[in-house]
């Protein structure tokens, strides 16, 4: 398969009660087990490069990297770039081979937000790209609380920038290492009502049940789950357990290797938490 934007893949997600997993990357050996997860769950797959990956990693290797494995893959899969911090860090991702791009200006004031996001989607349209942007703030556990999305705002935020998906704060938090976020459906209810059919998105994935994924994919306007804090979990316990296994091994192609299975069994879990049973499954629109 080719590579695939964000509205390639998420579009239909309004349709068939479905959403789509954005996994978190931090390396090669991830970014390989979430393809393979995909392709055995016949879903496409968003491969995010955040912060934290971009200070470990250039964009200049991960573009090509994300590339590869897309036109390898059997299912769609869109090269993201993860909570963007200016026009030039989207522009230098684009010319990297992304497909996709979150602008996060949701520590701006509104018009600020609007204005800059808008000159993004402007420059990303010109390559085919697509732009996911955050209103509100989606706190951190432990860290910054959220600031919940104001759907009085939606509707002018949707309209003055033109975005294919928006980011919203709904009781969701990153960094969360349990299943305990409590989402607010009637403030869920008000911003989809503020901007029908627009595609959302949760980060935070990880801090939200399996079960509550799956009613969200299947009866609102969410079609995008951004996951990382499992699948680094899964990690971290998988090379834990290989080098306890075998003390005496210092091999680091050999010690990684142990990772991947895990990790394509953590990956597959995720993505088939989108996609509740279709006997039950309804249109996901407002």
């Amino acid at each position: 398969m080719t590579r695939a934007t964000l509205s390639d893949v998420l579009r239909p997600c309004l349709h068939d009660g479905t959403a789509i997993a954005g996994l978190v990357v931090l390396g090669w050996e991830d970014a390989k087990a979430f393809v393979a997860a995909a392709a055995a769950e016949h879903r496409p797959v968003i491969l995010q490069a955040g912060p934290g990956c971009r200070a470990h990693t250039p964009l200049a290797v991960l573009g090509p990297m994300f590339t590869h494995l897309a036109e390898q893959a059997s299912v769609p899969v869109v090269c993201h770039l993860d909570h963007g911090e200016s026009l030039e860090v989207c522009a230098q991702a684009i010319t990297y081979g992304f497909t996709s791009v979150m602008y996060d200006g949701s520590a701006l004031p509104l018009s600020e937000n609007i204005a800059r996001t808008a000159a993004i989607v402007s420059m990303a349209q010109g390559f085919g790209v697509s732009v996911e942007a955050e209103l509100g703030f989606v706190g951190y556990s432990n860290g910054a609380p959220s600031r919940g999305t104001n759907p009085d705002e939606v509707a002018r935020f949707a309209a003055e920038t033109g975005v294919d998906a928006l980011a919203v704060s709904i009781g969701n938090s990153h960094l969360m290492q349990t299943s305990g976020a409590s989402i607010d459906d009637d403030l869920l209810h008000e911003i989809q009502s503020a901007a029908p059919g627009l595609p959302l998105v949760l980060h935070g994935g990880s801090g939200i049940s399996a079960d509550l994924r799956a009613r969200l994919a299947r009866d609102t306007t969410i079609c995008k789950f951004n996951i990382g804090t499992e699948l680094r979990q899964c990690f971290g316990a998988s090379l834990r357990a290989a080098l306890a296994a075998d003390p005496a091994v210092f091999d680091r192609n050999q010690i990684l290797s142990a990772t991947y299975g895990p990790m394509v069994q953590a990956a597959r879990a995720a993505i088939a938490s989108l996609v509740p049973d279709p006997v039950h499954a309804t249109a996901g629109q407002a």
